[in-house]
């Protein structure tokens, strides 16, 4: 299984008849992964070790476990990335990973991976554009929620579920607070990624278990309990563990003082911080019930500065109480079968603690949620800082998000307010729990193409694929203040978009919205052309505008930011290199039009800032 993130893991398998030699027992060959599959290839990424390994690489066939009999690439290295090209459109594919020693085969278990259908003129004369309207205030009432498609989208998690549907759950949070007659942690589905059956919250009912488990660590604290707690219900995490086992991180947060147990007001304010949040579990066996069982308490919010250290001098006094902070949590299995929930934002950055795969819950039994230091926490068994924006208590990162691809371990991360700052960076590492580096690239900013009063907001985000190799990032998006009308920062319109992978490995994230536009083959000719060109570099706030740039055929670039460069494009890999920065290129709806219609979209990085452009 590769949804969402999650890679399957087998042991490794023989093939090619009874006769094979017995393998060498050093020998590993991890199962492979399949991502960017196109009509004619696909990227098969695997992992070989052994002391006697002769040769190493993947073997495909549209027939099951193809040997080194049948196709097959070659790798230099044990960390394998093979791009299979000269495929079939529209077929199915068998690949396994091999290492050949002095003993025999080693190989891995079967994988399949079906190409893409060759697109035609008449497909995409046949395609029809999303109608449905971005501005969705006039729906937004609780009675209407059978239009609202992928309004009121706040912090989206999407799993591909075993019937075909992609399911995506979200915070509690609707224009006008329009979901609170239905629930928590509302869901809602779809087959094609763009047009969505809303379903309804997930939990009636706050657990018990939240109240009491509050009031257990108050009574040690030597607090009075609180009767009444005022809760948020905020950025759940889903995830397919296996056919038939669906699990649901989600997070209470308690909004009252610490100290007085009094609700947050500015009337209320006690000189104590706020009290802590929770992270829950719930599972079930088929999302389309839309019924979850609950599993109870996960982890909470702890502290490093003792159990009394929840004091301050005033409300701006941001030196927070919790060391990690028990909210918006990602949950990963590892290739090698490991369990882990990353959680925490804003108090310290981002805590890794690993899960016992078969509770659900954390591996190590928790102790008291504070300590005199980090280390401690640890001890306590509520996990290690993987990531931190600076030492601040009141950093602006938040929302960690945490996929596997290719041997790496991405981290997609949201920095600064959730207004209009929003924004989503990128950090990666080779193990789990870290470390995680990279330039913070800016992956999505506040926007505006020609023609739209623009986006801002974008981020929280969840990362997804398909199980073929095609990836997805979903995010809320809100209009800016400036866009007209009754509250328009607090439209909050759900936003699917593909990822795309540069040679380099890091994810790029397309910028017009995914509408299932046909892919078929670009040309050189179709670059050739005038487009809409955005630079992503940082900067807090403002949303950044298209400027017009003009590719000659003869692949110099004659207007624009890059006047004077020069541009070539690898139809095979839908690659387009333009004044030495790597851009990915494919088909997307143009959002901005009117009437709505197909256009050809690039995203690429440049250290720390991508590129965004839209061919006009």
């Amino acid at each position: 299984m590769a949804c969402c993130g999650l890679v399957a893991t087998f042991s490794a398998c023989s093939g090619g008849g009874d006769d094979e030699p017995e393998k060498a027992d050093d020998t590993y060959v991890s199962t492979p992964t399949v991502s960017a599959v196109t009509t004619n290839s696909a990227v098969v990424s695997a992992k070989t070790t052994g002391s006697s390994i002769k040769e190493r690489g993947v073997c495909y066939s549209t027939s099951p476990n193809p040997t080194i009999n049948d196709s097959k690439q070659t790798s230099s290295t044990g960390e394998m990335s093979i791009t299979l090209n000269g495929l079939k459109p529209g077929t199915t594919y068998h690949v396994r990973a091999y290492a050949q020693s002095s003993a025999g085969v080693t190989y891995s278990s079967d994988v399949t991976f079906t190409t893409q259908e060759e697109a035609t003129d008449t497909d995409l004369d046949k395609w029809k554009a999303p109608t449905y309207a971005d501005d969705y205030r006039n729906i937004s009432d609780w009675s209407k929620r059978a239009q609202w498609n992928l309004a009121n989208v706040h912090d989206p998690t999407v799993v591909l579920a075993d019937d075909g549907y992609y399911y995506m759950y979200q915070t509690d949070a609707s224009y006008g607070n329009a979901h609170e007659k239905g629930g928590h942690f509302h869901a809602r589905r779809s087959k094609n990624l763009v047009d969505w059956e809303y379903l309804g919250g997930t939990m009636t009912n706050t657990p018990s278990w939240v109240k009491e488990k509050l009031n257990e660590i108050r009574a040690k604290q030597g607090l009075d309990p609180i009767s009444n707690p005022q809760l948020g219900y905020w950025a759940p995490c889903v995830r397919k563990v296996k056919s038939g086992l669906y699990r649901m991180y989600y997070c209470v947060v308690v909004d009252n003082y610490i100290k007085s147990g009094k609700p947050n007001t500015d009337a209320n304010y006690d000189s104590s911080w706020t009290e802590r949040a929770f992270i829950g579990l719930m599972e079930t066996s088929d999302p389309a019930t839309n019924k979850w069982e609950d599993k109870g308490f996960v982890i909470c919010s702890s502290s490093d500065k003792g159990k009394d250290g929840w004091k301050r001098a005033s409300k701006n006094d941001w030196e927070a109480y919790f060391y990690f902070n028990a909210i918006d949590p990602t949950y990963v299995i590892t290739p090698e079968g490991e369990h882990w929930l990353i959680y925490g934002s804003w108090h310290s950055g981002f805590a890794a603690v690993q899960l016992n795969p078969e509770t659900g819950k954390t591996l190590k039994e928790l102790g008291d949620p504070w300590a005199s230091s980090a280390a401690g926490l640890a001890s306590n068994g509520y996990g290690k800082r993987i990531w931190s924006r600076g030492n601040s208590r009141w950093q602006g990162s938040e929302a960690p998000e945490i996929v596997y691809h290719d041997g790496y371990y991405y981290l997609f991360m949201a920095y600064d307010g959730l207004d209009i700052p929003y924004n989503t960076r990128i950090a990666r590492s080779k193990t789990i729990d870290g470390n995680y580096t990279g330039n913070e690239t800016v992956l999505t900013h506040p926007y505006q193409f020609t023609g739209s009063q623009g986006w801002v907001g974008i981020a929280h985000c969840a990362v997804f694929d398909d199980g073929q190799g095609n990836w997805y990032y979903a995010s809320q998006q809100r209009f800016p203040t400036t866009a007209g009308g009754n509250a328009p920062n607090a439209v909050m319109m759900g936003g699917v978009r593909s990822i795309q992978w540069l040679s380099s490995g890091w994810p790029v994230v397309m910028p017009e919205r995914y509408a299932a536009v046909p892919q078929q083959a670009i040309t050189s000719d179709e670059i050739a052309g005038t487009w809409e060109h955005i630079d992503l570099g940082y900067k807090y706030g403002e949303m950044k505008t298209s400027t017009t740039m003009t590719f000659n055929a003869d692949g110099t670039i004659t207007s624009g930011p890059w006047k004077g460069g020069k541009w070539s494009f690898n139809a095979s890999t839908n690659t387009l290199t333009a004044n030495g920065v790597e851009l990915k290129v494919q088909r997307e709806c143009d959002w901005e039009a009117s009437p709505r219609k197909h256009t050809i979209v690039y995203s690429g990085i440049n250290g720390a800032k991508s590129y965004w452009g839209k061919k006009k």
